[in-house]
């Protein structure tokens, strides 16, 4: 997130960060989002009886500031087939691994216990079945003999922020738009 406003400072940059959007009151983007600028504002998934009304919160307050594009980062919920129906094509996520391979959570234990050799990150479009979206971009890292998922992770973090940037500019290229 923070990479992702940094980068959208410039004139040059095809989306404007005018809203982050958290699901926990106490995360620490919320204030770094605040302390560059940009409005953040926590609606708690745990103020809601279903889905559905949490992402109609959601809904409202993307609705409300314009908003006509959606990046994803570090939001931990699935989202209904409804919602992302509304942004389809409109909503990117990142994920740490090469998609297809390892939807879902530990990415990076799971490539070392197959024996895969590179391992990476993706950013792809939300759909409501999980990680399954059409791929945007890739960054790949090697997979190390003595690697850990520790170690694996931060090779792999590495590489997401310029990823996402690189991905969101693909993602955006040729229509103006509000992130």
């Amino acid at each position: 997130m923070e990479a992702l406003i940094k980068a959208s400072l410039p004139d040059d940059f095809p989306a404007r960060i005018d809203l982050v959007i958290s699901n926990r009151p106490k995360a620490g983007g919320i204030a770094k989002a605040k302390a560059l600028g940009v409005e953040a504002i926590a609606i708690d998934h745990k103020d809601y009886d279903t889905r559905e009304a949490f992402e109609a919160k959601v809904q409202e307050a993307l609705t409300a500031r314009n908003i006509e594009f959606v990046c994803c980062a570090g939001f931990m919920r699935v989202l209904t087939e409804s919602f992302t129906g509304k942004w389809k094509d409109r909503m990117i996520n990142i994920h740490p691994s090469l998609l297809p391979k390892y939807k879902g959570l530990n990415t990076h234990a799971r490539a070392i216990e197959a024996g895969d050799s590179v391992h990476g990150a993706t950013v792809h479009y939300v759909t409501a079945d999980l990680d399954s979206g059409g791929v945007i971009a890739q960054a790949e890292v090697t997979i190390e003999d003595n690697e850990t998922a520790q170690s694996l992770e931060a090779k792999v973090r590495a590489k997401e922020h310029n990823l996402y940037i690189f991905a969101l500019n693909k993602a955006l290229s040729g229509r103006p738009s509000n992130t």
